[in-house]
């Protein structure tokens, strides 16, 4: 989900609700402690230079539990990060603290925002020799059956 998405949404919605990927919620009382912008600048293994930029929303939960952050508020902060960070309309990656700091892909589902599982993939996957996975085939769809081919029968002509 991109920065101006969100900020189509948010006017929209009553309460701002996150769901993570098990189907469970960020607890009612969290905070967006951060708003910014990141730049990840890296070479491949395949040797290409890239740059990356995403906007980051940082969830926080702390023990003022009549907290709620409205959907006007937190606009309001983006707005704020736009205007004093520059921040551009970039994809949204979300850092929430599960075991460790989780980042994830944003999307709605027409009424939480849910945050998404990131994977790790190399990028150079033609250079970095890795082998692409073979498709897997039961025996059965190689083979001919004897009665297509003619074969391997008593009188079949392959012997």
């Amino acid at each position: 989900m991109k920065l101006s998405e969100i900020k189509a949404i948010l006017p929209t919605l009553d309460n701002v609700a996150f769901q993570t990927p098990d189907g469970s919620f960020v607890p009612e009382h969290f905070h967006v402690t951060e708003v910014g912008s990141i730049q990840k600048h890296f070479i491949d293994c395949g040797g290409t230079i890239r740059k990356e930029q995403v906007v980051n929303f940082q969830l926080w939960n702390a023990n003022d539990f009549e907290h709620r952050l409205k959907p006007g508020k937190l606009l309001k902060i983006i707005q704020l990060s736009e205007e004093k960070l520059g921040i551009e309309d970039n994809e949204i990656e979300v850092e929430y603290q599960g075991d460790t700091i989780g980042k994830y892909d944003l999307s709605f589902n027409g009424k939480n925002f849910v945050l998404v599982s990131k994977n790790t993939a190399c990028l150079a996957s033609d250079a970095c020799g890795i082998p692409a996975e073979k498709q897997k085939l039961s025996l059965s769809e190689l083979t001919p059956t004897n009665e297509q081919s003619g074969c391997c029968t008593p009188g079949g002509g392959c012997c």
